[in-house]
C-alpha cells in the first residue's frame, strides 16, 4: 500500500485533522460565508495552536448564530456576556468583540466591492498563488499577507494582523501553500 505525502506540520494522528488538510486547507474559497467561518476561525487561533479551533468549529457556528452576519452585526454587551461563559468556544473579550466588529465591517465590504470574495481575491488579480519553499515566493506571500492586512485595517477590521492574514489567506487557498511533496500541492 502506497502511503500519501502530505504536509509535514500535520498530525496524522488525528483524523479530523487529516480530514480538514485533505478536503479544505488551501482549497481556493471564493464563498463569502465560508470566507467569513474562516475569519471567525482565524483570529480566535491567535496566540493558540490551530486544532484548538479545529475541534471547536461547530461550537463557533452555534455561538455565532451561524454566521449570519447582519445577526452577529447586532450582537450587544448581553451577547458578549453569554459568549464569555459558553465553554465551547474561546472566551476572550477582545476576539468575540473583534468578531462582532468584523461581521459589521464584513457587511460594509460586500456593499462597497460586490463581495468580499472579490475584494480579497482583488489583492491576487483573482489567482491563487502557489508557494515553494524559495525565498522569492516567502517574500511575496509575505507582502501580500502585509498589503491585506493594511487593506482590512483601513476598512476596519480587527484582530486581523499580518500572520494572523497570511494563515488565513492559506487556509482560504489565495496562497497554495502546501509543502510541495504533499499530494495536494499539484491538485489545488
Amino acid at each position: 500500500m502506497t502511503r500519501i505525502s502530505r504536509c509535514s506540520w500535520l498530525d496524522l494522528t488525528k483524523e479530523d485533522y487529516v480530514q480538514y488538510h485533505d478536503r479544505e486547507w488551501g482549497v481556493p474559497v471564493y464563498d463569502d460565508y465560508i470566507l467569513f467561518e474562516f475569519i471567525v476561525l482565524e483570529l480566535n487561533q491567535a496566540g493558540l495552536n490551530w486544532y484548538t479551533i479545529l475541534k471547536r468549529r461547530a461550537s463557533f457556528k452555534a455561538a455565532y448564530a451561524n454566521y449570519d452576519l447582519k445577526k452577529i452585526a447586532q450582537y450587544n454587551h448581553l451577547d458578549i456576556e453569554n459568549l464569555m461563559k459558553n465553554s465551547e468556544i474561546i472566551r476572550h473579550k477582545k476576539k468575540i468583540e473583534a468578531v462582532i466588529n468584523n461581521a459589521k465591517c464584513f457587511l460594509q465590504v460586500q456593499q462597497n466591492y460586490k463581495s468580499f470574495s472579490h475584494f480579497l481575491w482583488s489583492f491576487v488579480d483573482f489567482q491563487p498563488i502557489k508557494i515553494t519553499s524559495c525565498e522569492e515566493d516567502i517574500e511575496l506571500m509575505k507582502s501580500i499577507s502585509n498589503k491585506f492586512h493594511l487593506g482590512l485595517k483601513e476598512l476596519g477590521f480587527l484582530f486581523m494582523g499580518p500572520i494572523i492574514c497570511e494563515a488565513y489567506l492559506k487556509a482560504c487557498g489565495v496562497f497554495n501553500a502546501h509543502d510541495m511533496n504533499c499530494f495536494r500541492y499539484n491538485e489545488v
